[in-house]
């Protein structure tokens, strides 16, 4: 087994275009994800934001947008499970978050891969692995049930 990515896949019925909006919208993507975020998507953006999730107020939330290619693929790079108020993390390396978008015929199929926990010092690798294997878990339920509602 692999700890140096996760990977979540699930079909969403609903149309690749809800989909994409709800992933490359700032707005919408927080509404889901559990985030306030200052600024709009773009390649090369850094957005800052605040978790929403309820206990998780404290936790500071930043992303650097990689690439975008409309209902197709959305990535962007973060410091992964970085929920310790009282730690540094900007000196570790990031993890890659890619989602990508297929149509099919029950509606969309959405992948996210997150890699590059080998990365991540020893000392919080497997705390962070975990961490993420279960957030993305819940995501991917959260996704389903913003991009199910009625447009």
């Amino acid at each position: 087994m692999s700890t140096d990515r996760i990977e979540k896949r699930i079909v969403l019925r609903a149309p690749r275009a809800r989909v994409w909006q709800a992933l490359a919208n700032a707005e919408a993507f927080g509404e889901w994800f559990g985030v306030k975020l200052k600024g709009s998507f773009a390649p090369g953006a850094r957005l800052p934001g605040e978790v929403t999730h309820k206990g998780y107020e404290h936790v500071r939330f930043e992303i650097t947008v990689e690439r975008m290619e409309p209902e197709k693929l959305f990535s962007w790079r973060w410091h992964p499970h970085a929920i310790d108020p009282k730690m540094d993390y900007t000196a570790e390396p990031t993890t890659l978050v890619v989602f990508e978008l297929e149509e099919t015929a029950e509606g969309t199929v959405l992948t996210v891969v997150e890699s590059g926990f080998d990365g991540i010092p020893l000392t919080r690798r497997l705390e962070a692995y975990r961490g993420n294997e279960k957030g993305w878990e819940a995501q991917m339920k959260a996704i389903e049930r913003y991009v199910g509602q009625a447009a």
